[in-house]
């Protein structure tokens, strides 16, 4: 759970900002975003290999 704490004399913009920092932070929308949809088990395998293959081609590659 995600709390922020107010003192007597603190705005309430700055305790937004820092709820939103905090929640981007947790990653909780992230998530949300992702288990909004079913995603059957084949198509969770191409998007997880998708995404290797992107992280494979943007890795430096040195020993070339």
């Amino acid at each position: 759970m995600i709390e922020v704490k107010l003192d007597e004399g603190d705005r309430l913009e700055w305790a937004l900002k820092a709820f939103k920092k905090k929640v981007l932070k947790s990653g909780i929308l992230k998530e949300l975003r992702r288990k909004r949809h079913y995603v059957k088990p084949s198509e969770a395998r191409q998007l997880k290999s998708a995404a290797a293959r992107r992280r494979a081609r943007q890795k430096p590659r040195s020993s070339e």
